[in-house]
């Protein structure tokens, strides 16, 4: 009971018991910088759902449409810092909505300032616009191409304040804005000529990632968006690289591990290891990795996807929750592949298994032989 009262003190410092046996509670629920008055009379069981909760004509006015979910915690809650926490959580969300119900639309000259402002743009850039204009989307090329976009959300007082901006890049695009009316930098301009400068700083990386994903099979992430600096590629049956890519300096050496069974990998990363020192960043990241490991990646030309690619031995899917197979049997007979979760799941059922600490050990469904899986919190 000690614990809860110190945390209900240190949650809600302006709530205070107001008698010794601790039913009647008075103050105020602060939320989003203001303080609203109530008390709450409790039961002498002490029982939430029993109790009665006064709040201020403010608080009520605010929480007049949200009457049956306060009943509901009240009558779901454990404890009274735990339903202190949900109505400061629900005052919350009604203040926020009851902003954006009463605000007030902007003044004429955002509307005519921001349509000259795209004039000056141009109308071809423009992709998309709300009603209200308070949301837009620009378009550009890069040299090579490429469409990128950028999403801009307008606030009213623009441009007194800068609006929020969303793309897809691999690294944080941040605009620099003066937030000064009429000023060279608080502009639509100015941000659109600041994302070009980014994407043409970007173009070499995106000429890599391009290069990899024309040529090679790549296997994750199955459509990757700009942003994406991760490739899974295939080298062959059941064996495959996953590199990730620095989008400040693109041909440099990347992060690289493989997966597959023991008895493919391990001469991949003797290669690796061995000629490290051949990597010439004048040259291609792709052209670099099949000098390094002695290899060439299959041609989409030539093979399918399918041709190299198994479903999972255990839930005979190829896809699971966004990942594919990427444990394989080291038997070179056997060399079944299957999902990590599927493999880990499977195990754990099998009374011969061990584990240590993060290994697990124990037989391949299929063939019978060794198996080790070593979990991980690698997202794929």
């Amino acid at each position: 009971m000690a614990v809860t009262e110190a945390s209900l003190l240190r949650q809600c410092p302006l709530l205070l018991p107001q008698n010794r046996s601790k039913t009647v509670y008075e103050g105020f629920i602060s939320a989003q910088g203001r303080d609203f008055h109530l008390r709450i009379v409790l039961p002498e069981d002490l029982q939430l759902k029993n109790a009665r909760l006064l709040c201020s004509w403010q608080l009520r006015t605010i929480l007049s449409g949200y009457h049956r979910i306060v009943q509901q915690r009240m009558q779901h809650s454990p404890d009274l810092m735990s339903f202190m926490m949900e109505l400061k959580m629900l005052l919350e969300v009604a203040l926020k909505n009851r902003q954006e119900l009463y605000a007030l639309p902007p003044p004429p000259q955002f509307y005519s300032s921001l349509i000259e402002e795209i004039g000056t743009l141009g109308w071809d850039k423009l992709v998309y616009a709300d009603t209200c204009f308070s949301t837009i989307k620009l378009k550009a090329e890069d040299a090579s191409g490429r469409e990128h976009l950028i999403t801009l959300k307008l606030k009213a007082k623009y441009p007194a304040e800068s609006p929020d901006y969303f793309v897809d890049f691999p690294v944080p695009f941040c605009a620099s804005w003066t937030p000064q009316v009429n000023s060279p930098q608080s502009s639509l301009i100015s941000i659109y000529s600041q994302f070009l400068a980014a994407i043409e700083s970007l173009k070499a990386f995106w000429d890599v990632m391009d290069e990899i994903d024309e040529k090679t099979w790549v296997l994750e992430p199955e459509k990757p968006p700009r942003s994406a600096t991760a490739r899974r590629i295939a080298l062959g049956n059941n064996v495959s690289i996953n590199i990730e890519v620095d989008p400040r300096h693109p041909t440099m050496l990347p992060e690289c591990f493989f997966l597959g069974a023991d008895h493919v990998v391990k001469p991949l990363g003797i290669k690796l290891s061995r000629n490290i020192h051949l990597w010439d960043p004048e040259n291609s990241v792709l052209q670099n990795l099949k000098d390094v490991l002695e290899i060439d990646f299959p041609a989409r030309a030539i093979l399918e996807k399918s041709d190299f690619t198994m479903d999972c031995g255990i839930c005979y899917a190829y896809q699971l929750d966004g990942t594919i197979p990427d444990q394989v049997c080291d038997n070179s007979q056997c060399g079944q592949p299957f999902h990590q979760i599927c493999l880990y799941e499977w195990l754990r059922g099998l009374l011969t298994s061990r584990q240590s600490f993060n290994i697990i050990f124990g037989e391949c469904p299929y063939c019978s032989k060794p198996i080790t899986l070593k979990m991980s919190g690698r997202k794929h």
